[in-house]
C-alpha cells in the first residue's frame, strides 16, 4: 500500500491572515504541521498550496511543496490536485489540516489503520470533555455506530449536540484518509444539502453512500483558527521546552 500525506495551506484565512506563516516557538505553523506529519513515518508527505510564501518554507527545511491553483474551491479539491500532478501513484491519501501545528504523529499513523476496515473514507475523533464544546458550532460531533471499542462508523456530522441524550459526545478531527477512488469520486460530486446546511463538506460523502470508518484518540489537538488560538499555542509551546 502506498501512502501519501498531504497538508493543504493557504494564506487567505480571514480570521487570521497569513496564519500558516504564523510563528509558534519560533517556526511558521506550516513547519510545525509538515515535521509532525513526517514523524509519522507513513509515506511521503507534501504540502499542497497556491502562495509562493509557503512552499519557501517547506522548501527551506527540505520538503516537498506542490503549487496549486489558488481558484480550486476547497482544502480536499486542493488535496486532489496536488496527488494529480505527482507522477508517482497513491492507495491511500492522508489529509491533514494545515492549521494542526502539534498533530500527534501517532495519530496521523491510526487513520491509516482505521483502513483495515474495507472503507471509502477514514477519519478520527476524541471524547469531549469540556461541556462547553457540547454546545459550540466550532467543535464538529459525529453520530456513531460502534463497531468495537476502536472502530466505528459514521452515520451523520453535525455542528450540534448529537446524538440527543448521549452520554459521551464525540469531537471529530481534521484529519481524513481516501483510497485514491474515492478522492477522486469525492472531488467530482457537487456540494450537497447537507453539507451546505451544516457547513460540513464531509457530508457530502455520505449522501453519496460513501462510507466514512473512524478510529479513536484521547484528545483533539489544538486547531489555530482565531488570533486567541494562536496565543494560546504560543503558550503551549513554551511548555514543551
Amino acid at each position: 500500500m502506498s501512502t501519501v500525506v498531504v497538508i493543504p495551506s493557504r494564506l487567505g484565512a480571514t480570521r487570521l491572515p497569513n496564519k500558516p506563516l504564523a510563528l509558534i516557538g519560533g517556526k511558521p505553523m506550516i513547519q510545525w504541521v509538515y515535521e509532525n506529519a513526517s514523524k509519522a513515518a507513513v509515506g511521503d508527505v507534501i504540502v499542497a498550496t497556491c502562495c509562493d510564501e509557503i512552499a519557501d518554507v517547506i522548501k527551506g527545511v527540505g520538503g516537498i511543496a506542490v503549487l496549486t491553483d489558488p481558484a480550486l474551491p476547497s482544502g480536499t479539491d486542493r488535496v486532489y490536485a496536488a496527488v494529480k500532478s505527482l507522477s508517482k501513484q497513491y492507495d491511500k491519501i492522508i489529509n491533514v489540516q494545515g492549521d494542526l501545528p502539534f498533530i500527534d504523529p501517532n495519530a496521523i499513523k491510526k487513520v491509516v489503520e482505521v483502513f483495515q476496515i474495507n472503507s471509502d473514507i477514514t477519519s478520527l475523533c476524541a471524547p469531549i470533555t469540556d461541556p462547553s464544546e457540547i454546545g459550540s458550532a466550532s467543535v464538529v460531533k459525529p453520530v456513531l455506530s460502534f463497531i468495537n471499542d476502536h472502530l466505528a462508523k459514521a452515520l451523520y456530522f453535525s455542528r450540534s449536540p448529537v446524538p440527543y441524550g448521549s452520554k459521551t459526545y464525540y469531537h471529530h478531527l481534521g484529519l481524513y484518509g481516501y483510497t485514491f477512488d474515492a478522492l477522486e469520486r469525492f472531488v467530482s460530486l457537487s456540494p450537497s444539502y447537507l453539507e451546505k446546511s451544516e457547513s460540513l463538506e464531509q457530508l457530502r460523502a455520505l449522501e453519496a453512500g460513501m462510507t466514512i470508518h473512524m478510529g479513536f484518540v484521547d484528545s483533539a489537538p489544538i486547531a489555530i483558527d482565531t488570533p486567541a488560538d494562536l496565543e494560546k499555542a504560543r503558550a503551549y509551546v513554551k511548555t514543551l521546552s
